[in-house]
């Protein structure tokens, strides 16, 4: 059995001090978008707000594979939807800690709501 894969400890505090993650979901050329990821237990998690049907976290759904900018730096990722309620309340506090100006938090709370807290999805480094 393979052992899982993490992103390097620079990665991870990189992910967890910068508000936004750009990422291209899937293998088709097109644009990084800049969506909100949060760090627990060294894991990067996202969830999406919007669900929409042509945005990232669909097609990640048909195609795992997919990329992040970080620090200037291409990382390939792999998107594995996350099942554990454990792991889904901790990624709902990681949200609401990361994400507290005035502006901020409205959207922290909806993406604690179980529409998008359905869509939570961790990415591994391939």
């Amino acid at each position: 059995m393979r052992a899982q894969r993490r992103f390097a400890s620079k990665t991870l505090a990189a992910i967890h001090n910068e508000k936004m993650l750009r990422i291209r979901a899937g293998t088709e050329a097109h644009r990084f978008i800049g969506i909100w990821a949060v760090v627990v237990d060294r894991r990067v998690f996202v969830r999406s707000w919007s669900v929409g049907a042509r945005g990232w976290y669909r097609t990640f759904l048909e195609e795992s594979r997919g990329a992040i900018e970080v620090s200037g730096r291409e990382i390939p990722v792999r998107a594995v939807v996350t099942r554990s309620e454990r792991l889904k309340n901790a990624v709902d506090r990681a949200y609401l800690e990361k994400y507290q100006t005035p502006g901020s938090i409205k959207y922290a709370r909806d993406l604690g709501r179980a529409k998008s807290r359905a869509t939570t999805t961790e990415l591994v480094p391939r």
